[in-house]
């Protein structure tokens, strides 16, 4: 198996140096250069083999946000944005997220130590390298569509009318349950920009560091006709809003009679995750059964297969997405492996299967 080829785009060199050696210790990767700015970075691009770039977002003569836009221009490759976990370095990593980086990790410093954004960096550098980024672009394109001015305002969210054919929603416990990682923040993205003000409750797991789920959700609440939030312990589920489970904490249902609520626990990483799909989809599987529509959509592994098929064992609805429209077509390959899935959709067909299936 020929290794992962990293270039390493950082302005600090304590960052670069502690990158360097500690990604060079995974044997799936290969560190083959390091720059200080996007203008090294240009020179080193010419003369190296490059699979998979980090970047940092804050840099002298030229700002990562800039270079990841010329980059996807001129050429397209898998990028992870390395960065701060301060509001606006947040802000602008939702910002290379639109440009097309494919994934963001903390910088090591403050409350992620080394020892624990190595491993998880090296793990996406992985799923980068397998990364679709054509087929990110396409997303990119349709996620990036104008919207009307007021399609995510607070207004349209409160006043929306139901639709005739999701009446019956306001009766029954329905909800829907979906998982994603790579390439999962467009695809949300996509999927939420078609999504009902009165859809049944949506519960939401990405792969995405603590701090950055926070910054996600507010972004597709400005999407999205329904209303998006990060969830909270003890959030109860309410029609029409969409609840993203927190960054380094896994979100499980809890039901009590006809009340349901949602569960924020720490707990050990399933699947080296952390939130993972799996514990979600296993509460959903125990607690909502066959009142449940339950999707698994792109990324690198196998986590949510299993939870998925407890899910159809149940009795509820699942859907996987297809390989043609995935960016890393792992999660849901697996599960359709599993028989876990019932149907497999391109992404671009899941918000309208969903409505059909209400």
């Amino acid at each position: 198996m020929n290794k992962i080829r990293v270039l390493i785009v950082d302005d600090s060199a304590i960052v670069r140096e502690i990158l360097t050696q500690r990604l060079s210790r995974d044997p799936r990767i290969e560190v083959v250069g390091s720059a200080m700015d996007p203008y090294v970075a240009r020179d080193k691009l010419e003369k190296l083999e490059v699979d998979v770039i980090t970047l940092d977002i804050e840099m002298p003569r030229m700002d990562g946000l800039t270079f990841l836009r010329l980059l996807m221009q001129q050429a397209p490759m898998p990028v992870i944005i390395v960065s701060s976990l301060a509001k606006e370095a947040n802000e602008a990593a939702m910002k290379a997220l639109e440009l097309g980086a494919v994934d963001v990790v903390p910088k090591p410093g403050g409350p992620f130590s080394v020892e624990e954004v190595i491993p998880y960096l090296a793990d996406r550098i992985v799923a980068a390298s397998a990364a679709n980024v054509s087929r990110l672009r396409e997303h990119l394109t349709i996620a990036s569509k104008p919207l009307s001015p007021s399609i995510g305002s607070a207004s349209i969210k409160k006043n929306a009318k139901p639709a005739s054919y999701l009446a019956n929603i306001r009766t029954t416990n329905q909800l829907i349950a979906i998982g994603a990682s790579t390439g999962g923040t467009v695809a949300l993205e996509v999927l939420f920009r078609e999504w009902e003000p009165d859809f049944p409750p949506t519960l939401v797991v990405i792969h995405m560091p603590e701090h950055f789920t926070a910054t996600f959700a507010a972004r597709l609440n400005d999407l999205s006709r329904a209303r998006v939030k990060e969830a909270v312990e003890g959030d109860r589920l309410q029609i029409g809003t969409i609840y993203v489970a927190p960054g380094n904490f896994h979100m499980l249902l809890r039901a009590h009679g006809t009340e349901r609520t949602i569960k924020i626990v720490q707990g050990p990483k399933v699947c080296n995750q952390r939130p993972a799909v799996d514990p979600l989809f296993d509460s959903v599987a125990t607690h909502a059964g066959r009142n449940c529509i339950a999707a698994l959509l792109t990324g690198m592994g196998r986590d949510g297969a299993q939870g998925l098929l407890k899910i159809r064992e149940a009795g509820g609805y699942t859907i996987a997405q297809d390989e043609e429209s995935s960016i890393v077509w792992g999660m849901p390959k697996e599960a359709i492996d599993l028989g876990a899935a019932q149907t497999v959709l391109a992404l671009d067909r899941i918000t309208r299967h969903i409505r059909e299936r209400l």
